[in-house]
């Protein structure tokens, strides 16, 4: 029997990835020089297929990168001048924390309890604080932090750089880039894709700061600082040798969403996740484990399992069927499971997800 993965990530591969890893074994594109002409088309191709899917403004840098817990350093490294500001309220927001902090920041750290998101009237930012991430999606926990607000944070805040983990919404969620001055995702979730490969987006305001820190004398890092990734970027090369499978990957898949029409592929994401929540709406012994309906997650549902019945029992019943989820995240993980929303789990595999979670 077929396993279909509805795992927070890695999950199920998108499904033309498949035929697209076979052509690309047919072209060599794991063996090709990072420094081509071969390698250079590919990659102008895979941002060109990105920026149309993500309506990124020209104006803005992409690079790719070995991951998305790789851009955290990057930034710590390169655009935080003195004091960050981060909302926490999981585990992926709360290492980007540390990252921050092992490298002798100073942090505003803004906390809410596990599950529960943030309102506006629940917070200030620090004056002096000059650098504020943003968890979009806490995949850890299934909290969404919603648009209208990351833009009233930059109106309010209009002098500090707002960088936006996106890692588990992407590519769902449609933000307006101008509003914010970077966003990074990596491919193993919403794209679909093996990991192993991070996107890196960021305006000209990032690379100023990036300016100003370098000629204070401080070091921006002993790998690949912004500098050298985006001097390889506008060359259409990356500055070592790079997952060139997986950029080859990532320009297939955007096209294939781009043919498919972001807007019907957002749209089937909220249905599904509208017939999930609404079966764990219905069931004796199921409860959202995000109680605020305006922060809970589109593309990652976690559901607490109730009246002594156990996580475990409810995956393995699943996974009995062809199913696989995801526990609960931390201390969450013997009372939660986790269910992946991404383009690739189709209306079908829900339609049987739901059937099966009523006869439970």
């Amino acid at each position: 029997m077929k396993k279909f993965h509805l795992t927070a990530g890695p999950s199920e591969l998108y499904f033309t990835v498949e035929q697209h890893i076979q052509q690309a074994l047919k072209e060599n594109v794991a063996v090709i020089s990072h420094r081509s002409k071969a390698f250079q088309d590919m990659f102008g191709f895979t941002a060109s297929q990105v920026r149309e899917m993500l309506n990124v403004p020209e104006d803005y840098y992409m690079v790719f990168t070995g991951s998305a817990t790789e851009v955290w350093e990057r930034l710590a490294q390169n655009c935080i001048s003195k004091k960050s500001t981060h909302f926490v309220n999981g585990s992926f927001s709360t290492r980007f924390h540390q990252f921050a902090e092992a490298w002798g920041h100073q942090t505003q750290k803004i906390e809410k309890p596990l599950g529960e998101g943030f309102n506006a009237d629940d917070f200030s930012i620090d004056a002096d604080s000059d650098f504020i991430s943003i968890t979009q999606n806490e995949t850890s926990t299934g909290v969404q932090f919603p648009l209208e607000d990351i833009y009233k944070i930059r109106e309010e805040n209009p002098d500090k750089l707002i960088a936006i983990d996106a890692v588990s919404s992407i590519p769902f969620v449609d933000i307006d880039l101008t509003k914010v001055d970077s966003l990074y995702f990596s491919v193993q979730k919403g794209m679909g894709m093996p990991a192993g490969l991070g996107i890196w987006l960021f305006n000209e305001r990032c690379l100023e700061r990036a300016k100003e820190i370098k000629a204070s004398g401080r070091h921006l890092g002993g790998y690949h600082d912004m500098f050298t990734l985006l001097k390889n970027a506008e060359k259409n090369m990356t500055p070592a040798t790079p997952n060139a499978l997986g950029i080859y990957l990532l320009g297939k898949v955007s096209e294939d969403l781009l043919r498919r029409k972001m807007d019907i592929v957002r749209s089937e994401t909220e249905y599904k996740a509208g017939i999930l929540y609404a079966a764990v709406g219905a069931h004796k012994d199921l409860d959202y484990a995000v109680k605020e309906e305006r922060v809970r997650s589109k593309t990652v549902i976690v559901i607490e399992i109730l009246n002594g019945r156990s996580p475990k029992d409810f995956m393995a019943y699943l996974e009995e069927k062809g199913l696989v989820v995801s526990t609960g995240y931390g201390p969450n993980k013997a009372t939660q499971v986790r269910i992946a929303n991404f383009p690739t789990h189709s209306k079908e595999l829900y339609f049987q997800l739901i059937d099966l979670i009523n006869a439970w």
